[in-house]
């Protein structure tokens, strides 16, 4: 897939916030290493990932809100939005299209990256 303009990116941050903030849009997966922290810390991850604003072009370098890290209780967090298309078997062909994409976000230790 390339992005080839402002709108198209546009389109991509808007769904990776609805899926990052409000689970709208796809999946939202945890790994084990997440999931051992018991549920509170759970909750409390998904959480501050949802309530995470602090991207630049260092840490989101095309714009589209679809990784960082975030600090939660000390410990780094990263969350990556991945796109793929309808059967999750391929790369979506265009991730600015929610008819032809399915977002999957996953949230990890940082070792588990």
């Amino acid at each position: 897939m390339s992005i080839v303009n402002a709108e198209q990116v546009g389109r991509i941050r808007h769904l990776n916030d609805l899926l990052r903030c409000k689970g709208i849009g796809g999946q939202v997966m945890v790994t084990a290493g997440i999931d051992a922290l018991g549920p509170a810390v759970v909750m409390n991850i998904l959480k501050e990932v949802a309530a995470f604003t602090a991207f630049t072009k260092d840490n989101d370098p095309h714009g589209e809100h679809d990784g960082a890290v975030v600090m939660v209780e000390g410990q780094p967090i990263f969350f990556k939005i991945d796109y793929f298309d309808r059967n999750l078997i391929n790369h979506s062909p265009d991730a600015a299209d929610p008819a032809v994409t399915h977002r999957v976000m996953t949230v990890m230790l940082s070792y588990e990256y």
